[in-house]
């Protein structure tokens, strides 16, 4: 189970990483702090290979859980039910430059993609990749929670009737 857990934590990302390559989509800011909750999440599901799994499991879904928390602010981005905590998502502005050279010098580089212009991966589907991210991470966080949960040692529980030891 923990390998499992681990390729599916691994596959997110990496699914993200190739819709922008071959896809042609610009990832926002939201969109790459998204991604860093699986890459955690699949390395401790690694290490439940070989240390107290029960424990490793239980953070392993947090940690994808975490990533399902971005997908939360994400949505909210894009439906405009409050601004982004990223100034990177906002439009750059004038600020206090002085010059059009101050200004371009102090925006950034990437990503160009504004956080609250939603992307859809699927045409006619309304969800969007926010959406997407949600729904898979808390899939794959509820089934690591589950895993853990699983594992857990039973106890045993003694009866004192005699019926029991005939």
């Amino acid at each position: 189970m923990p390998l499992l857990i681990a390729l599916l934590a691994t596959a997110a990302p990496l699914f993200a990483m190739a819709s922008e390559r071959w896809g042609g989509l610009n990832p926002c800011e939201l969109c790459l702090w998204q991604r860093w909750p699986y890459w955690i999440g699949a390395a401790l599901a690694l290490l439940a290979l070989w240390l107290p799994r029960r424990w490793l499991l239980t953070l392993a879904g947090i940690a994808v859980l975490a990533s399902g928390a971005f997908a939360v602010v994400h949505l909210g981005v894009e439906a405009h039910w409050w601004p982004s905590p990223f100034p990177s998502c906002a439009a750059p502005t004038a600020g206090n430059a002085r010059s059009v050279d101050e200004m371009l010098a102090g925006m950034a580089a990437a990503p160009s993609k504004p956080c609250d212009e939603p992307t859809y991966l699927i045409p006619g589907l309304p969800v969007s990749m926010a959406g997407m991210n949600l729904i898979y991470a808390l899939v794959v966080g509820g089934l690591a929670l589950w895993a853990a949960r699983r594992g857990r040692p039973r106890r045993v529980q003694f009866s004192s009737s005699a019926s029991q030891y005939r």
